[in-house]
């Protein structure tokens, strides 16, 4: 199942943007992001946690998520995960 499907299936969560990160061990590793529904407090280690033992494969397994109030977006809308994304490959010299 598609990470992005797992999160979204999570009570708490209104939306999920999904982007890899770097990994020492599998070179990129999956991060989501998520802005959470009005009035739920879930914390990322609670939705890590609920992730992980729903996703089979070792390189699905989240090393974090982040919980935003709302997503990074253009004029028309669209969520901008490239922004989102920026900061954790800000330190190599290429995007995988």
């Amino acid at each position: 199942m598609d990470i992005e499907e797992v999160v979204v299936t999570h009570p708490d969560v209104l939306e999920v943007a999904v982007f890899s990160m770097p990994s020492d061990e599998w070179a990129e590793a999956p991060m989501p992001v998520v802005v959470l529904k009005p009035g739920c407090t879930s914390e990322a280690t609670i939705l890590k946690v609920s992730v992980n033992e729903r996703v089979r494969a070792r390189y699905q397994q989240l090393q974090d998520v982040v919980i935003l109030s709302e997503f990074p977006r253009n004029a028309a809308g669209k969520t901008l995960n490239r922004v989102m994304r920026a900061e954790y490959w800000q330190d190599r010299a290429a995007l995988i």
